[in-house]
């Protein structure tokens, strides 16, 4: 699974995504097997029968399509996306739906589990967003409290981003005064190394 590059917009990069919780699938494969069992003992019992035992495996195949087929199908073709800009998630396989959250707008991640979801891992998230949004839940999240930590890292990497950018030095003024002030801002740990030398060369060029 991997989500297409096309509909990532310039800088955007995708940080995790995956599929709901595998518990999803405990259900339809139990069905499956229980469909095996139900045409193997109609074989068994009704031997040289050909026509009942066609028309009992039809009618259980037909019967694992709601029960076994659909689920899986809706599984497969749902998937949670982060990328450093927003949190995504889409489903469907001809009628797609979704919501896609920036993360400058989530105000607040909620995570909660039953026993059993703590168990294996699972959970659903809340996320309180800024907008016409207000509150979206993300159901059945692998390791929803990893994942809750996780958001909160990458938007707060946004934030700092952000506010890199905007103590930057800008252009005019003089040259010495904005290069110590480009010196503080990299002493109190607002831009990285990378950002502090790029941004040093391009000012000693000026002098």
């Amino acid at each position: 699974m991997s989500y297409p590059e096309k509909f990532l917009t310039e800088g955007e990069q995708v940080v995790t995504q995956f599929r709901p919780h595998w518990r999803l699938l405990v259900i339809p494969v139990l069905w499956v097997i229980a469909a095996i069992a139900a045409i193997i003992l109609a074989y068994q019992v009704i031997p040289g029968e050909g026509a009942i035992d066609l028309v009992i495996t039809l009618a259980v195949i037909v019967a694992l399509v709601p029960l076994a087929v659909v689920p899986f199908v809706k599984y497969w073709f749902t998937a949670y996306v982060l990328t450093n800009e927003r949190l995504i998630t889409r489903s469907g396989v001809i009628a797609r739906s979704g919501i896609e959250i920036p993360l400058d707008n989530i105000t607040n991640v909620v995570f909660n589990q039953s026993i059993l979801e703590r168990l294996l891992k699972s959970g659903d998230l809340l996320i309180e967003s800024a907008g016409e949004s207000g509150q979206s839940r993300f159901s059945d999240i692998p390791e929803p409290e990893a994942f809750q930590s996780l958001l909160y890292k990458v938007r707060e990497d946004r934030e700092d981003a952000h506010r890199a950018r905007a103590a930057m030095p800008t252009p005019g003024g003089d040259a010495t005064e904005r290069l110590e002030r480009l010196a503080r801002l990299h002493a109190d740990g607002v831009i990285s190394d990378e950002e502090y030398e790029e941004k040093r060369r391009e000012l000693l060029d000026e002098i």
